[in-house]
């Protein structure tokens, strides 16, 4: 089990590079994460929804994913509320407290999944969820070291020496764990480095000395790595590059505070032909050639949130002058004329007047649809794969004008003029042909060969590389 110090210390990275070397030499090896907190999910080939993470790294592991590797999902819709998603499927929204109360019968769920992967697999590499030094969240914990002791785990403790403070990390967290969980800590991997590893080693001395435990290996910063996000937005490849040229397309996506599946964008942040942005509440907002309204997990409260922070009379100006405008899932409802919320799913039972461009209404209902999807753009010659995460039902005269056609059936809407789209399909843009067709839809002509598949496989490739050559293997490998 891989364990942090902090939130984004690595772990879900280091999970899937464990098991992408093990795949690579033979071994049948599954991820696995008892609890996840991640508005980032995908649809399991069981027709259950987990968090992205363990999607990524049921594909380092050649596998698809299926709702055991991660029995446990809770997708916030307020500051102190989420839907409780158990094997897949939405049991209940609670407060915090009501959670806590709730965590005996989700450890039950959590154990019988895994004891479904036992059964199956040769080695299973777990993911905690933040700390394990959270005291506050010790009592009935099942995401971190209450798993490891229930299931006689061993532990990796990781931690990010690129955020500082990494030894104080490191020795702070084994003295806030219990004498029990200390001696199932089997030693650390410091996460990010960058520099002479020469002027670190005084301090890895150091550590193994005051804490008797091994420094298992230090992972270089991979610059310009791409792992999709568990949650997070993490920033911008290109930003990162320091590439910049107008004359690619311009595509930006404001962040809203309940924004969800944002990875649906990263195969756009990455495409040689685009100059992607997301923009944030209260940040300067660029001019574009297409805005891209994203998913949301509370869509009337991100609707009032965009209107606030005076999205509703840049989209005007937008449109006015010739602008493309794209709404995905949650984005797509927020382009008819109204939303209805009669049984309270997302916050106050109540309705919403939409920003009125697509002649369509949307009424959230208690079941959440949940399927894989493949079939083909009804305004290109292009197939399509995706998935469906959505409680919302759209019905109205812009839905004669579809943007797919999906086994047969028309899906999504296109405005008379071509200007605006809006679809409930995730993951548009992740294959070659499909993304090629909406960038030209949004004007870009010109396009050099893109496969963000490839690249997605060829970035575990190089995360296993650096693991194998980093990490001290003749010590773990008697744990694996």
């Amino acid at each position: 089990m891989v364990q942090g110090t902090t939130s984004d210390a690595g772990k879900s990275t280091l999970v899937a590079a464990l098991c992408r070397v093990l795949y690579r030499r033979g071994v049948r090896v599954a991820p696995f994460k008892p609890q996840n907190m991640a508005l980032n999910s995908a649809v399991t080939i069981d027709g259950g929804e987990i968090g992205r993470a363990q999607a990524v790294q049921a594909q380092a592991c050649g596998l698809e994913s299926h709702t055991d590797m991660n029995p446990v999902l809770l997708k916030p819709n307020s500051n102190t509320g989420c839907q409780v998603i158990v094997h897949g499927k939405v049991v209940t929204n609670l407060e915090a407290t009501g959670y806590h109360a709730y965590k005996p019968t989700a450890m039950r769920a959590v154990l019988a999944s895994w004891q479904r992967l036992k059964s199956q697999f040769d080695c299973i590499v777990v993911e905690g969820a933040g700390s394990p030094a959270e005291i506050n969240l010790r009592d009935n914990d099942i995401a971190n070291m209450g798993f490891a002791e229930a299931v006689d785990c061993p532990v990796i403790l990781i931690a990010d020496i690129d955020r500082g403070g990494v030894f104080a990390h490191i020795v702070g967290t084994l003295a806030l764990l219990s004498e029990r969980e200390r001696a199932r800590v089997i030693g650390f991997v410091i996460n990010r480095f960058r520099g002479d590893i020469a002027l670190l080693q005084s301090g890895l001395d150091w550590l193994e000395q005051e804490t008797g435990k091994p420094v298992l290996g230090v992972l270089p910063y991979l610059h310009g790595l791409h792992i999709e996000a568990e949650d997070a937005i993490n920033p911008s490849p290109a930003c990162e590059r320091g590439d910049e040229d107008s004359g690619k397309l311009k595509i930006i996506v404001p962040v809203l505070p309940h924004i969800s599946n944002h990875t649906d964008f990263d195969a756009l942040r990455l495409h040689p032909d685009v100059d992607f942005q997301f923009v944030k509440m209260g940040e300067a907002i660029p001019s574009a050639d297409l805005i891209i309204l994203p998913g949301s997990k509370n869509v009337r409260g991100d609707l009032q949130y965009l209107r606030a922070n005076g999205w509703e009379q840049v989209l005007t100006h937008h449109l006015r002058y010739g602008g493309k405008v794209l709404g995905i899932c949650g984005g797509f409802q927020m382009l008819g004329s109204a939303m209805h919320d009669p049984y309270a799913i997302e916050g106050k039972s109540g309705s919403s007047a939409g920003f009125g461009w697509l002649d369509m209404e949307t009424t959230l209902q208690p079941s959440k649809q949940l399927k894989r999807v493949a079939g083909k753009l009804a305004f290109a010659d292009a197939s399509v794969t995706g998935y469906e995460i959505h409680m919302g039902v759209s019905t109205g005269e812009a839905m004669q004008k579809p943007v797919l056609i999906i086994d047969g059936k028309p899906e999504g809407a296109m405005s008379q003029d071509n200007q605006i789209a809006g679809t409930y399909l995730h993951g548009l843009f992740d294959h070659e042909q499909a993304c090629a067709a909406w960038l030209k839809w949004a004007g870009l002509q010109t396009q050099q060969p893109f496969s963000y598949e490839d690249l997605r496989n060829d970035e575990l490739n190089r995360l296993a590389d650096c693991v194998e050559q980093h990490l001290d293997w003749e010590r773990l490998d008697q744990y694996l």
